[in-house]
């Protein structure tokens, strides 16, 4: 039985993962899948005035909303999968959870990006990518809005040149 691992985080891309997923399921039921949410740390600075019972029920409130989406196609589709989540470094966890469940593959969801924003921001993906060394399937979701995909080249732009002004 094949093992799929599919990371969410309840956004439309995402969701376009366990979609891929599903469909690959309806091909094949001798998938084993399996979801997974990674919930970001609090900083140390926080952390120290918040219990360890406090916080480790808000993460799993918080990774059980981002499962909900999912799990509910899931259920609806009449797909059997296992829901995890963890807490850490988002890449370095979804690798971590495809070694120790044997994943055949990963099946990740990720938003199309212009190469300049791509290389400034911290995809989650590319860590993946770069990290792991179980396969990867990539599903392309939407394109990112113009904000996105003009404002922060712009303003990163914008900023070195003001910059270089100052520097004169």
């Amino acid at each position: 039985m094949l093992k799929v691992l599919v990371p969410v985080d309840g956004s439309p891309n995402s969701l376009r993962a366990v979609r891929h997923a599903v469909a690959e399921y309806q091909r094949d039921h001798e998938l084993e899948l399996h979801l997974l949410n990674v919930q970001p740390q609090f900083r140390h600075h926080v952390a120290r005035f918040v219990s360890r019972s406090d916080r480790e029920s808000w993460h799993n409130d918080q990774a059980n909303a981002a499962l909900a989406p999912a799990c509910e196609l899931l259920d609806r589709s009449g797909v059997p999968y296992e829901a995890h989540w963890a807490l850490g470094d988002r890449a370095a966890e979804i690798c971590r959870a495809a070694t120790r469940l044997g994943a055949h593959h990963i099946v990740m969801g990720t938003a199309r990006k212009n190469s300049i924003t791509r290389m400034l921001e911290d995809s989650v993906t590319d860590k993946v990518l770069q990290t792991t060394t179980v396969p990867v399937e990539v599903i392309s979701g939407d394109a990112v809005s113009k904000w996105e995909s003009w404002g922060l080249p712009a303003g990163v732009l914008g900023a070195g040149g003001l910059m270089l002004l100052a520097v004169d």
